[in-house]
């Protein structure tokens, strides 16, 4: 995997990265920190990849094990160290699926399973961060 971060310049703190795959994300800072507010800051991305990397392990076990998911939310709540570096020390992910049938005891283990075993952002996460979860599972129409 290969990523290439250039900053955009004296007028402020706007980074692009591109990746390997030949995406492109922006990235900014705060007006307080140099920034323009332009695009996410680094940190968000990082909560964000956390968040995209334990939603895809979810829904693709829940897939996997023949359940009817029709979707997906990850609502994180972070915090964070008050110096430097400042480090994430708490996330929450409150998962919402939602499903044909969907038994809350599968939801339950998929989620689990993405912390213990499958997301590669959590596992590199988990030595500093203290991460809890919740699950609430809706009927599809």
């Amino acid at each position: 995997m290969e990523c290439t971060v250039s900053w955009g310049g004296p007028q402020g703190m706007l980074f692009t990265a591109r990746t390997g795959s030949g995406h492109i994300a922006v990235m900014d800072g705060a007006p307080d920190g140099g920034g323009n507010n332009l695009a996410p800051r680094p940190m968000e991305l990082v909560l964000a990849g956390t968040g995209g990397c334990t939603a895809y392990d979810v829904v693709l076990i829940l897939k996997r094990g023949r359940h009817a998911v029709r979707g997906c939310t990850v609502a994180m709540q972070a915090e964070r160290a008050d110096t430097d570096p400042k480090v994430f020390t708490k996330i929450h992910f409150q998962f919402t699926v939602t499903g044909k049938n969907l038994p809350v005891a599968a939801v339950e283990r998929a989620v689990q399973l993405s912390h213990d075993k499958y997301c590669s952002a959590s596992a590199m996460l988990e030595h500093t961060v203290a991460m809890t979860w919740g699950v609430d599972v809706v009927e599809a129409d």
